[in-house]
């Protein structure tokens, strides 16, 4: 049976990731003290705890993938109007935005799927906080179980 104590430890777990707006690496930090504290308490923080430090570290990666795939585009479709061999012209240098490549496109493609993301992302922290107060277990969607 899974008293209020151990449903109030899972819900703060998953709030605890929310902690990355005030401290750096709260978003790690607060998930792993609160769990290797109380592990061995039940399965149920347990499990909770597994699943939020799982998801942060899934997030994680996929935001330096969805970096190294986005800078490049970025500085390429800035710098892709620049004479590199032509010095002499700085009179007359400025960017424009109303040629710009379609590199700076797809780099707002992948910004918009970010922010996309990112509110996705704060939802299923909701949900695993709401699931965790109601004693239910949830799973993250798209996560890499790091932890087992």
């Amino acid at each position: 049976m899974i008293d209020n104590h151990q449903k109030n430890i899972a819900t703060f777990i998953h709030l605890s990731t929310f902690a990355r707006f005030f401290i750096p690496f709260g978003n790690f930090l607060g998930p792993i003290i609160l769990w290797i504290t109380n592990k061995e308490k039940s399965e149920f923080i347990d499990a909770h705890g597994k699943q939020a430090i799982n998801f942060q570290i899934s997030i994680l990666l996929y935001a330096m993938i969805l970096g190294a795939l986005t800078i490049p585009f970025f500085i390429f479709g800035l710098l892709g109007h620049m004479d590199f061999w032509n010095f002499s012209n700085f009179d007359n240098f400025h960017i424009g935005f109303h040629k710009a490549s379609p590199l700076l496109f797809i780099a707002g493609g992948f910004g918009f799927l970010a922010v996309i993301g990112f509110i996705l992302e704060l939802i299923f922290i909701v949900i695993a906080s709401l699931k965790a107060r109601d004693g239910e277990l949830y799973r993250y969607p798209l996560t890499i179980n790091f932890l087992k």
